[in-house]
């Protein structure tokens, strides 16, 4: 990886935007660039990914709604209910990295439960206790961790999986199967 230019984003933290430079590398085998976001951001997201992780988190696990959320962050409430959206729409694909993380890390498998997006969560707190026993992990707060290991991808529209690299060992999990596809039936 070479460094290869970058460029100015913003990043909305509270009432204050804060503008920030993002360097990109470039790969000379491949010859593909990628920006290098910081694990307080995510990509095509304006605000930064701690407030984007507390709204998913209290309307996943609270009886209250995005409005609420929202509200006591002083977001537009759109704009939490897109993050919400977004991960709800990938909380199969999230709950499986995240699943084999946390076995690769030699934390406890989760048990999935009827809502996707409550297993979603408790999958990537699992992951993050998991790696909190790592050297160099338990001082970053738990959704910055999940921007560093995701590479910014957690609401990107792109549904790619990003390798998983956990020590020099690099890996692809598992991308979830819709039972529909094929019209609905089994085998190989």
């Amino acid at each position: 990886m070479l460094r290869w230019s970058g460029y100015f984003r913003t990043v909305r933290s509270g009432a204050s935007d804060l503008r920030i430079f993002v360097a990109r590398g470039r790969c000379r085998p491949c010859v593909v660039t990628h920006a290098l976001i910081p694990a307080f951001c995510l990509g095509h997201r304006l605000h930064g990914s701690e407030v984007i992780g507390e709204v998913i988190s209290e309307v996943v696990d609270g009886p209250g709604g995005v409005r609420p959320a929202a509200r006591r962050r002083e977001i537009v409430y759109e704009t939490a209910r897109g993050w919400l959206r977004r991960f709800r729409a990938r909380a199969g694909e999230i709950a499986a990295r995240f699943a084999a993380l946390t076995v690769e890390l030699g934390g406890e498998a989760v048990t999935p439960v009827s809502d996707l997006s409550s297993y979603a969560l408790e999958v990537i707190r699992a992951s993050f206790k998991a790696a909190s026993a790592l050297p160099g992990w338990a001082a970053l707060p738990l959704w910055r961790f999940v921007a560093a290991v995701d590479g910014g991808r957690l609401l990107a529209t792109n549904t790619n999986s990003p390798y998983l690299v956990v020590g020099r060992r690099r890996f692809m999990p598992p991308v979830p199967r819709n039972d529909n596809e094929n019209g609905g039936e089994r085998g190989p």
